[in-house]
This record gives structure tokens, C-alpha cells and sequence, in this order.
């Protein structure tokens, strides 16, 4: 009986631009029904790929077959067209238009310029039932949860038959709650026919879902694995091309003195919605506190406020004693404070910029960059090029655009420019969402020598297990309060859990 087809394939597929080879000779297949896996470190080709099969990038060499048939995905359209379908991991909506008026964009024939959204909507939370994915077709995007706007990226590719699903980095956004109600969906629709590829960073995701894992690095195929055969320390080597293990806390800390403290801090946002509520905590010279909870419990704003993103309107905030409350970021910036934001594409970097106008973006119009309205450029450039070469970004040169790196280069120059200045206080939040293995072993680790040289860290994590490993005590958030405080001999994932839920 002859085998069937693979339902899309990729034979000996390179991609270049200019000198760099994205992707060299890359070969993959993915069968219907089956859950792949594809891996790599950032930069690793990934994301190219997915712009391949996605019909934003048109390979140099190699084919593309769908349902063995060689095909060209000139652009988006076709993909459409032959049942492909990418959620990206930023996520295409706008959140002004509601649930069917997303769906409807793009939509051929006259549906694209009078579709029918009363329809729409039925159609859309019919599917979604049919699939787990329960969603209200006329709802706001903005008053949905991520997880929500998640569900309607699905059900977008669904509507338009997607057969071939491309998740990139699907979980990078979700608590650990959405994650583990996101897997029965996807494997309901793998047993329903539906080819799911899936691009994580997160290995233990990568085993519990899986059936094949095909790894990436540097542009090339290392190798395709059944999911059951191997080992996420084997994974991890296959990706970096050397053992991985990433660091973990040891000793007491020697804590002396606070470093940051902030007391009975209140916040209602523009909404008059209460985030924070009398939230009060230290962090001393040489330790790192966790803040851990559940996503929009408040732990967001509560950096916000500490590096002046946003304005408390109750409480204190000191740095070494000094009252900062009302200080403006850049007064923050020089009495020693930095911040490692969870949105570098939002709130860290100019994408358009070049990687050395954005190592000094905080920094510009200091003494040390600029004299009398003019850039001192042999030391910015030099300054640039230390943090290139101290924290491992891989690129081509400074003078390439920010957005041009892969994420995890661009939070290596993030975590760079924030570190070299050797700041008293770090706040830092989601620092390793979105990165691989490796790199998150490296920043980990930097974060870990700024503790032994005395900073004090602030460390905002969803990652239970990252929490932990770092932390020398941590501080859980519910409803925008604290409520409870753990030292770091009675940690346990048990009594996290039941804090993060509220309990006291």
C-alpha cells in the first residue's frame, strides 16, 4: 500500500539575504493528524520558515509540496488557498473591531467588501464550539484576554479551512492555566485530521504534546526525532550543539541593607479599574526577590510604577532612601535603576533604528554620549560593539535595524545596555519569554552575577520554575495585592499555587 503523502514538505529549501543564509538546504515533512515540533535557538531559521510557509518569503532553492503537490506560496493568499494557516506569536488583530469584523478582513470576493458579520459571527462560535474554542463572534478584540485573542487567531485560520496549522511560540503569552486548557485543543485537532506545527521554546511543552521534533541551528536541519525516543537534555544539546544546564541559585544571600522599598502602593488605570492595592515589599543589595502570579494580577503594573512607566496614586517608592515616587524615567535611570520590560517590541526598542542607536536610546543625551547637542559617535560605536561582543549578539553589524534580529538577540542588547551601566536595581520582568534554551541559560546567568556583585533584582516571572530556581524569597501577587511571602526554604510549586489562586 503506498505511503500517503506528507501534508506539507519542505526539500533542501535555502533562503538568503545578502551574506546571511537563513535557511541552507532545510528539508522537513509533517503528516496530517501529526503535532511536529520545530525547534532552535534564536536565529536558529525558524521564523524564516514560517514567513516560507506562511507566502511572505519566496525561497532562493528548494520546493514546497502540499499534499505532494510542488507548489509556489507566492504570498499569503495562496497559503490561504492551500490550507495554511500561521498564528503568530504577535498576534495579527485589531483590538478596535470585534470578533467577526477580524475574521472578515481579507475575505475573498464581494464577502471582503460586504461580508455578512451577523453570519460571520454565528459561523465563527459554531466552530469554536465544535472545537473547544468558545468564543462570542461579537465581542471587542480589546476586551478579550490573551488566551481569548489567541482563540479567535485559530479560529480565523479554521475559518478559511486552514488543514495545516503553523503556531509560533503559541504559549509564549499564556499562563500556565491557558497553556494546559490550549493542549486538549490542539490535540482534538490533530485526531481530526489537522497538521499542527509547533514552535516552542518550552521543552517540557514540547514532550507532553509532540509526536516528531525536527531541530534547527544556524540554518540547517541537526536532526528529526520521535517525541517518545528522546530526552529534553538531549533536545537542548541537539539546538546549542553543547550540554545545557541552566543555572540555578546557590547559597544564602548576603543581603545588606534595601536597595528598593515600596510601600502601600495603589493604582486604578485609565478606567478607574483598581491594579494595585497597598502593595508593599523590599528588595535588598545582593538578592533577588521573585514576584510570582498569575498574568493581570498586577505584577505588570507594579514594575510600571517602580521604573515610571505609570503614575501610583498612593505610596512610596525608594531607591537607596531616595524618594523616586514622582521621579520622571530618566531620574530613575541615573540614581541606578534598570528595567528589562516584558514587551521589548513595545516599550525596549526601535525596530527601525540601528542596533547601536538603540544601545544607547536611554543613555543619549548624557555626558558620556554627547556634547553640546552632538552624538560623540567613535563612543557610541565602541560602547555598542562591548555589549556585541559581552553578551553574545550574534548580527552582521551594528549599523543593521533592531528589527532585523531575532527576539532573543534583541533581549540580549536590551539586557546589555541595562547591565553595563552596572545599575543598583534591576527590575526585571518576563526577561526570558520568547528565548531559547541557551539564552535563557545566558541572561539567567547574568542576572545571577549582578546579584553576587550586589544589585538587587526584582525578578516578574510567570515561569514557576524560574522563580525558584532564582529567587531568595518571593513575593505573590493576587488581585493587585500581595498575599503571601515565601523564603526560599519553603518554597514548593504546592504552595505557590495555592497563593497564586488567593490564598493567604
Amino acid at each position: 500500500m503506498p505511503k500517503a503523502a506528507a501534508a506539507v514538505e519542505l526539500r533542501d529549501v535555502r533562503v538568503q539575504f545578502g551574506a546571511v543564509v537563513a535557511n541552507d538546504a532545510v528539508s522537513f515533512s509533517a503528516a496530517p493528524g501529526e503535532i511536529h515540533a520545530l525547534l532552535g535557538e534564536n536565529g536558529a531559521g525558524k521564523t524564516t520558515l514560517v514567513r516560507v510557509l506562511s507566502g511572505l518569503l519566496q525561497p532562493q532553492a528548494g520546493q514546497v509540496l502540499v499534499n505532494g503537490v510542488p507548489t509556489i506560496l507566492a504570498d499569503p493568499q495562496t497559503a490561504n488557498h492551500l490550507g495554511i494557516g500561521v498564528v503568530h506569536q504577535h498576534f495579527m488583530l485589531v483590538d478596535t473591531m470585534t470578533v467577526a469584523e477580524n475574521i472578515a478582513i481579507g475575505l475573498p470576493g464581494l464577502r471582503r467588501w460586504f461580508p455578512d458579520l451577523d453570519h460571520i459571527a454565528r459561523t465563527v462560535e459554531a466552530l469554536g464550539a465544535a472545537h473547544g474554542l468558545a468564543i462570542d463572534g461579537k465581542a471587542s478584540v480589546r476586551d478579550l484576554s490573551v488566551a481569548g485573542q489567541q482563540r479567535v487567531e485559530i479560529i480565523r485560520a479554521l475559518y478559511r479551512g486552514a488543514r495545516i496549522l503553523v503556531l509560533d511560540e503559541p504559549t509564549a503569552v499564556l499562563t500556565p492555566q491557558e497553556t494546559a486548557a490550549l493542549f486538549p485543543i490542539l490535540r482534538s485537532l490533530a485526531q481530526a485530521g489537522t497538521t499542527i506545527i509547533f514552535i516552542s521554546h518550552k521543552l517540557h511543552e514540547v514532550m507532553a504534546l509532540t509526536d516528531r521534533i525536527t531541530v534547527l541551528r544556524r540554518g540547517r536541519v541537526v536532526g528529526t526525532l520521535d517525541t517518545d525516543k528522546t530526552s529534553q537534555p538531549e533536545i537542548a544539546h541537539l539546538m546549542v550543539g553543547e550540554d545545557v544546564e541552566l543555572p540555578k541559585l546557590t547559597g544564602a544571600s548576603a543581603a545588606s541593607g534595601a536597595v528598593l522599598e515600596v510601600r502601600d502602593l495603589s493604582y486604578r488605570d485609565r478606567r478607574g479599574i483598581a491594579r494595585l492595592s497597598k502593595v508593599s515589599l523590599s528588595v535588598g543589595r545582593g538578592e533577588i526577590v521573585g514576584v510570582a502570579g498569575v498574568d493581570g494580577n498586577g505584577q505588570q503594573e507594579l514594575a510600571e510604577a517602580i521604573v515610571g512607566l505609570v503614575s501610583p496614586d498612593a505610596g512610596a517608592i525608594r531607591l537607596e532612601g531616595k524618594d523616586l515616587t514622582k521621579s520622571s524615567v530618566a531620574v530613575r535611570i541615573a540614581a541606578g535603576m534598570a528595567h528589562i520590560p516584558e514587551d521589548r517590541l513595545r516599550t525596549a526598542i526601535f525596530a527601525s533604528m540601528s542596533v547601536r542607536d538603540n544601545v544607547v536610546a536611554e543613555l543619549a543625551g548624557s555626558a558620556q554620549f554627547a556634547s553640546h547637542g552632538l552624538q560623540k559617535a567613535d563612543q557610541i560605536s565602541r560602547y555598542a560593539e562591548r555589549v556585541v561582543a559581552d553578551y553574545d549578539v550574534r548580527l552582521d553589524s551594528i549599523a543593521q535595524p533592531m528589527g532585523n534580529l531575532s527576539g532573543g538577540n534583541q533581549q540580549k542588547v536590551v539586557l546589555g545596555r541595562s547591565l553595563l551601566r552596572e545599575p543598583q536595581l534591576i527590575v526585571a520582568v518576563q526577561p526570558t519569554r520568547g528565548l531559547d534554551i541557551g539564552a535563557t541559560a545566558f541572561l539567567q546567568r547574568q542576572l545571577l552575577a549582578r546579584r553576587e556583585a550586589g544589585a538587587g533584582i526584582l525578578l516578574v516571572s510567570t515561569e514557576l520554575e524560574e522563580v525558584m530556581a532564582l529567587s531568595d524569597r518571593i513575593v505573590v501577587m493576587f488581585g493587585g495585592a500581595v498575599v503571601g511571602e515565601l523564603q526560599r526554604s519553603a518554597f514548593s510549586t504546592e504552595r505557590l499555587g495555592l497563593m497564586m489562586a488567593g490564598a493567604a
